[in-house]
């Protein structure tokens, strides 16, 4: 069974074109809710976290406090640096067993999201890397609409990420989403039957 990562920049359809393959039957899973997982209340990473950056990064009720703690790590590039060195290891390891469990006669190939890939440089760890990719200007779009952030908060975001040209570059596999999601869709399938040897 092959391990294939998808990544791309934030807002470039990742979480669709990863559905599209769920549905198609292929294993997936997304470094985005291990991440939630990893820092979920009580957990050594929720522990580390508050250690790390104090308790005003808690909601009342005692939770992490997700949009403030961004808001955090994303304007100074240190504590961002801090938050991932907790993050990330245990990210790898919850995503090393789900792969270990799987039934490696059963599928072709399993697909991790893992958004930062390139920046923790995990790509090596994959037999391919597909990458999800759109134009800037529908980039900024799709996030200030799904996040309700705006521009310059978005533009912080992007630029805490390795340029989206540059995952291109670096793909085995690139998916164009800008078109519709029909046209999106067909890549996905396309790639499904070259993946599973058909």
């Amino acid at each position: 069974m092959k391990r294939i990562a998808l990544t791309g920049g934030m807002g470039t359809g990742k979480s669709h074109v990863r559905a599209v393959f769920a549905a198609l039957g292929v294993p997936t899973i997304d470094a985005d809710t291990l991440a939630r997982d990893v820092v979920a209340h009580g957990t050594p990473g929720f522990e580390a976290v508050v250690a790390k950056f104090g308790r005003g990064i808690l909601t009342t009720d005692g939770d992490l406090d997700r949009r403030t703690l961004g808001a955090l790590v994303f304007a100074d590039p240190g504590k961002r640096h801090d938050l991932e060195a907790i993050l990330h290891p245990a990210i790898k390891g919850a995503i090393d067993q789900w792969y270990a469990a799987l039934d490696q006669s059963a599928h072709a190939f399993a697909i991790a999201d893992i958004p930062l890939l390139y920046e923790v440089g995990l790509d090596k760890e994959y037999d391919a890397v597909i990458v999800t990719s759109c134009t800037p200007q529908t980039q900024v779009r799709r996030i200030m609409a799904r996040d309700n952030l705006d521009a310059a908060e978005v533009q912080r975001r992007l630029e805490a990420q390795l340029p989206l040209e540059e995952k291109v570059k670096r793909a085995t596999h690139v998916i164009d989403t800008n078109g519709s999601l029909v046209q999106t869709n067909a890549q996905v399938h396309k790639l499904y039957q070259e993946l599973s040897g058909g």
